[in-house]
């Protein structure tokens, strides 16, 4: 039988309705009931206490609020009667030690990866087309459009196929579609295409970090090469990308094919070279094959969107769980969205291995905050409105939830938005906490995979590696089945544990990274890419 409630951390004074909870009725938590004051839906809490003006709201047995109003014992807090509030941190208060889980299971796993020159195993093997500045844009979707036609999966689209029979009066599409599957030319090779706004017309320092960015890129073990194209005088020059490269990859041993505009004529003279070149290098970049890798060569990005009250009790802590196994194994996390560990510093700090990353993580918060301060805003506006409506109310709340994904093992390294990865084990990336700049700057640190929480449900892909969509909820899942790749909510259910999810988890992680299993965004070629620009425009 499901249970009702449930309260995170003994220390906590509110509890999570499981299910929706009707005015009057009462619930039992251990030894405890209580007599629900409003109807409660699932996924809010209700305080386990009287409090008053003043009187802190305790949820993963960290400040998460202050009560505004007097609140009843029963009652659901809300906007209305809670504000915002986090601990403030200094620095390390202690040192902690760690245990690390069992592996034995989990030590001699293997899966099937695209091995490169520089240790580093790809779970995809992609040729990648990138503007280094907005104006070649238009260049780079002719490209697109030509290469995707005669190389890609499939000439026509179903949406286009639906589109044709309406013209023709006919209901019969799944033979059409039957007959433009599998048009691939090179079964061995995605070639992907990126645009972005930046590279010109901002401040010199994100036109510098967008070059970083991209040879984050290039040195994504999923990559295989690269076809770059410059217009010639913006800020981002083609010597910038070089550099940031090398500096990051020294010797760089992929095919990078660079053109730049102002130095090759007439659009379509340089179109006509870089497509033959392309060519030539997609053929040979084809020739590479899967051999197995330890799973240790994994560098997983941790990240949710559209959370909802679950998020932090289901699919977040599975991933910190899964996190835990890779860090004992030698593998590799990284965990991002510096909003969202508001209020949860403190435990983050006296978890880093050494007093220069603790002191690193908080001045890169600080600076954050102090941004979005200066813009305007603050980082208690981090929820959205859908996070509000299913049961996050305030940042700090959010942010303790979304710290789950990051695990008990020790932090590694701190890295700052366009470094990449260095240590094994847990890391912390600075980003927004917006889905795709996340994603997009995971990517660009090193991570060959992404596994995405949800519980109110995101289409977020990206065009390098793997998205792997994991609700929070069953409900999401059968709802949104087109998107959602794992469901954790048997553990809201009580059908099964963290532990066991999290080994169901990495298996399934195993099959994609083998290219065995396609992910929902992949099979939906959602291949979404925001950089974060951090300056202003000029």
């Amino acid at each position: 039988m499901q249970k009702k409630v449930l309260k995170v951390n003994p220390n906590d004074n509110v509890a999570v309705a499981l299910v929706d909870l009707k005015q009057g009725e009462t619930v039992t938590l251990g030894h405890l009931t209580y007599d629900i004051v409003k109807d409660t839906r699932a996924k809010h809490k209700f305080v386990t206490e009287d409090l008053a003006i003043g009187d802190e709201i305790i949820m993963y047995g960290v400040l998460v609020g202050k009560a505004s109003l007097p609140i009843l014992k029963g009652e659901v807090i809300t906007t209305e009667n809670v504000k915002h509030q986090s601990a403030k941190v200094e620095g390390k208060t202690e040192t902690v030690s760690w245990s690390a889980p069992n592996v034995d299971q989990w030590k001699d796993k293997t899966f099937m990866g695209y091995h490169r020159e520089d240790g580093q195993v790809g779970t995809s093997n992609v040729w990648l087309f990138f503007p280094l500045v907005f104006c070649e844009n238009r260049n780079v979707e002719i490209l697109k459009e030509v290469f995707e036609k005669e190389l890609l999966f499939e000439k026509v689209t179903k949406h286009q196929l639906l589109l044709r029979s309406l013209i023709n009066n006919s209901s019969d599409t799944e033979a059409v579609a039957d007959e433009e599957q599998d048009a691939r030319v090179f079964k061995n090779i995605d070639v992907k295409f990126i645009t972005h706004q930046g590279g010109c017309g901002g401040i010199r320092q994100d036109a510098e970090a967008l070059g970083r960015l991209l040879a984050g890129y290039v040195k994504n073990p999923n990559v295989a090469g690269a076809t770059v194209l410059s217009l010639g005088c913006q800020n981002l020059q083609v010597q910038t990308f070089k550099d940031a490269l090398e500096a990051i990859s020294p010797g760089n041993q992929k095919p990078i094919i660079i053109y730049e505009q102002q130095k090759s004529g007439t659009v379509d003279e340089m179109l006509n070279g870089i497509i033959k070149d392309s060519y030539e290098a997609i053929k040979a970049a084809n020739e590479i094959q899967r051999k197995p890798a330890p799973i240790s060569k994994l560098v997983l990005g941790l990240e949710c969107g559209g959370s909802d009250g679950f998020s932090g009790i289901s699919a977040n802590p599975v991933l910190g769980q899964l996190s835990d196994i890779m860090a004992a194994i030698g593998g590799s996390t990284i965990l991002s969205e510096f909003p969202e560990l508001c209020g949860v510093e403190q435990e983050l700090v006296n978890r880093c291995v050494n007093e220069e990353d603790a002191e690193r993580f908080l001045t890169l918060m600080q600076d954050f905050e102090k941004s979005v301060v200066a813009a305007g805003s603050g980082f208690d506006m981090n929820p959205s409105p859908g996070n509000i409506k299913d049961g996050l109310i305030t940042d700090a709340m959010k942010s303790a939830g979304a710290a789950k994904k990051g695990g008990s093992s020790l932090i590694q390294d701190v890295l700052d938005f366009t470094e990449y990865i260095k240590r094994p084990g847990l890391n912390l990336l600075c980003t927004p906490g917006n889905d795709v700049e996340c994603t997009t700057a995971l990517v660009g640190s090193g991570s060959n995979m992404v596994l995405f929480t949800t519980g109110l449900g995101t289409p977020t892909g990206n065009p390098v590696v793997p998205v792997i969509k994991i609700s929070s909820n069953t409900s999401l899942s059968e709802r949104m089945p087109d998107i959602i790749d794992f469901n954790t909510g048997d553990i809201i259910t009580g059908e099964k544990t963290i532990d066991q999810k999290a080994e169901e988890l990495l298996e399934f992680i195993i099959e994609v990274a083998s290219g065995t299993t396609k992910t929902k965004a992949a099979i939906l070629n959602q291949n979404d890419f925001i950089p974060w620009r951090r300056g202003v425009s000029l």
